[in-house]
């Protein structure tokens, strides 16, 4: 019979170096939810479904990323937010923490709270609720394009995360729904969205001090049955997350930057996209709802390909700036357009 492997992380494993923290296995992380930032946060979701009269049984646990198990009430947490170094690898390794934040992990969690009920009550068997957000049934794609300017979706995680699947949609709505003094009534009036928020709203009083028919908690992949290490882990997620399309960006940085002789002494297109790339990255991505790991990677294309056409400035710097943020924009928003938007692991 095989011996379990034994951990060999050091106990002062956090002040591992990035490259040595990347060696160490999932499964050796020392980790917990209790006595974090992250169970106080929980404690306040809890408290929020409770003042909703909703008092249905979730099961967290700690694993690669946020997700439901379909039809139990379980709910997985990202590992790196039970730990302030997991954290600043998570930045390093993916540009961002996603619900590092308070106000952001509150929205998540609430987001993944929907659908922990829906799996909780069965609603997705009920025929108003699939009248309304369409058949769970139907497969995930594994990218969608949306419509930016529907009003038949609520807005929460990201600008249009609710249009990704019938699922998602009913969480997002629930999110809302469930977020303290969101004003959904007044926010939502004259949109087809309301009609779900309403509907919801009804669903839940009628919820409110009944028992769960499920209650069964699965683990699906938790930290401590994960074998990879952290660099296989994040090299599967950067690859998730990557831009895998070719260069489109000639014409639009020529109208920004020029080759021309006339220009020769002005500072490079890429020196400048280079010096700017963290602040409108994280500006695009707000806007945008594209993970920054993603915008990043289009910013990495238009560097390359400056280089390549030898661009430089044509205007003050200031002005560039904003009309690059622009440019940006639309190349993000096209690629989010041509049907290559991820939804999330």
């Amino acid at each position: 019979m095989a011996r379990a492997r034994v951990s060999t992380l050091p106990p002062d494993w956090a002040e591992l170096p990035d490259e040595a923290l990347l060696d160490v296995r999932m499964a050796d992380l020392p980790l917990t939810i209790e006595g974090t930032v992250l169970e106080t946060r929980i404690g306040q979701l809890r408290a929020e479904l409770a003042a909703k009269g909703l008092a249905f049984p979730i099961h967290f646990y700690l694993s690669t990323e946020w997700f439901t198990s379909d039809g139990h009430v379980s709910m997985a947490v990202p590992f790196y937010l039970a730990h302030p170094r997991l954290e600043k690898l998570e930045q390093a390794q993916m540009l961002d923490v996603e619900g590092g934040e308070h106000d952001w992990c509150m929205r998540i969690l609430r987001h993944e709270a929907g659908h922990v009920v829906d799996n909780a009550y069965r609603l997705r068997l009920r025929r108003q609720r699939q009248g309304l957000f369409g058949l769970s049934s139907l497969p995930y794609p594994e990218f969608y394009t949306p419509k930016p300017y529907s009003k038949s979706f609520v807005l929460h995680l990201d600008p249009w995360y609710a249009q990704s699947h019938p699922d998602e949609d009913f969480a997002e709505t629930f999110a809302l729904w469930v977020t303290p003094q969101s004003n959904w009534q007044q926010r939502y009036a004259g949109w087809p969205a309301l009609r779900k928020l309403e509907y919801l709203d009804a669903l839940m009083r009628s919820l409110a001090g009944r028992p769960a028919p499920v209650q069964s908690a699965e683990e699906v992949e938790p930290l401590r049955r994960l074998r990879q290490t952290l660099r296989q882990h994040y090299r599967r997620k950067r690859r998730h997350y990557g831009v895998d399309h070719p260069s489109f960006y000639d014409r639009d940085l020529r109208r920004l930057f020029s080759d021309a002789p006339a220009h020769a002494n002005q500072p490079t297109a890429a020196r400048f996209i280079q010096r700017h790339r963290r602040a409108v990255r994280r500006l695009v991505a707000e806007w945008t709802g594209i993970y920054q790991y993603t915008v990043d990677r289009v910013l990495e294309d238009m560097i390359e390909r400056s280089r390549e056409l030898k661009l430089r400035m044509t205007m003050p710097e200031d002005q560039a700036r904003q009309a690059f943020a622009v440019l940006l924009t639309v190349q993000v928003m096209n690629y989010l357009h041509s049907g290559r938007h991820r939804i999330a692991l």
